[in-house]
């Protein structure tokens, strides 16, 4: 109906305007070719242009109205719930949920129930919770992810193999024969992934070397995505004992090139009582499913070349009203700082403790606590026992 009246008024405006006195001067074509054929001396030029009005108004509201009748009959309802989920997630766009943005994670997560709702990393758990809320599924407990730079062979203790002068970009300098250090499979150092990172957990220390600051860290990958050399790797916060070097070169190349590298010498592989490290490609590697964090193969690495990132490990004790005397710490001590008698309560000696955990994991009688891995023993025992009650 608006669009017939809004027809109509046109035609009344065109209707209302003299053509006469605007045409008054316009020569009219005359033809005629032979005498068979004759042709009209004038046009009306009013009845031309109101009737060329009516046509184009008539389509352009004809079309009109068929747009709007497909877009009304074809349209996609969106849940509500997609706004509110993404008015409650980190807005980071960083991909860390496997989505190409937080508008395709909400929208996912509302619609597909095999979607977990803990799948905001730099959200975290608060995140995690309001998604859950809104979308009536249950938030599990994550163990957090941490960016772990997977190199230490900083400006000081690395070999250059030219002096790079060029923009101050990895990913620039990889462009000059692959970089500047003369192993090629190390950090650059012009802090490309510190740049990158959205929450300001990355800086660059003063041999130019990244370090990550866990507290401001959310696992995002971002920094990961962007390292030409793949040195970052985003990693659960609880494997913290990590080999940090990704050197492919044999032994001998590698202690050319950096100071603190691999190389392969398998003292990692003598220590583990987990069986955990293993040498692939020139390089050891530790099997994060088999590691117990115990820190042993941190000592006894010749290059220091694995990393500890649990810097002060607390040291065992013994509950002494749990003790039975059973002699099993005794025997799974690599340090020898378990000391007693069979059947007799036994004691620690922290001057000899390295707080690897082995002895809290290992006691049939969770007897022994103090150590980083204390709780989890504990909760795994108790579980155990709550199993065993419910199938008696």
């Amino acid at each position: 109906m608006e669009a017939a009246r809004f027809i109509s008024d046109i035609i009344q405006i065109v209707s209302a305007i003299d053509w006469s006195n605007i045409i008054s001067d316009i020569p009219l074509p005359k033809a005629g070719v032979g005498g068979g054929i004759d042709a009209k001396e004038s046009v009306d030029i009013i009845a031309t242009i109101k009737y060329t009005f009516i046509f184009v108004f008539g389509v352009g509201a004809l079309f009109g109205m068929g747009l709007a009748f497909a877009a009304k009959k074809f349209s996609v309802k969106k849940d509500p719930r997609v706004e509110q989920v993404v008015s409650v997630l980190a807005s980071a766009h960083c991909g860390a949920c496997g989505y190409p943005g937080c508008e395709q994670y909400a929208e996912a997560v509302v619609t597909d129930p095999a979607v977990s709702p803990n799948l905001c990393t730099p959200g975290g758990d608060k995140a995690a919770e309001m998604v859950a809320l809104i979308t009536g599924k249950k938030a599990e407990a994550r163990e957090p992810l941490f960016s772990r730079i997977m190199c230490q062979g900083d400006w000081k203790k690395s070999v250059k193999r030219f002096k790079y002068e060029g923009v101050q970009d990895c990913r620039a300098s990889v462009l000059a024969g692959g970089g500047d250090k003369a192993c090629i499979y190390g950090c650059l150092g012009f802090g490309t992934c510190m740049k990158a990172c959205p929450f300001d957990a990355i800086y660059m220390n003063e041999e130019n070397l990244p370090v990550v600051d866990i507290v401001k860290c959310t696992g995002c990958a971002v920094c990961e995505q962007v390292c030409p050399k793949k040195v970052i790797e985003i990693i659960p916060a609880g494997k913290a004992v990590l080999v940090a070097c990704h050197s492919k070169d044999k032994g001998a190349d590698t202690r050319k090139s950096c100071q603190i590298g691999c190389i392969a010498c398998g003292m990692c592989i003598k220590i583990c009582p987990f069986e955990a490290p293993y040498i692939d490609n020139n390089s050891a590697v530790i099997d994060l499913k088999k590691c117990r964090v115990c820190g042993l193969c941190v000592r006894k690495c010749p290059t220091k070349a694995i990393v500890d990132f649990i810097p002060d490990r607390p040291k065992a004790f013994v509950i002494e009203d749990k003790c039975i005397g059973c002699n099993m710490c005794m025997k799974v001590c690599p340090v020898n700082a378990a000391e007693g008698e069979l059947k007799k309560k036994h004691t620690i000696d922290k001057s000899k403790c390295i707080g690897c955990g082995i002895c809290t994991a290992r006691c049939p009688k969770q007897a022994i606590d103090g150590t980083f891995n204390a709780l989890e023993v504990f909760a795994k025992a108790e579980e155990k026992q709550a199993a065993k009650k419910a199938a008696a």
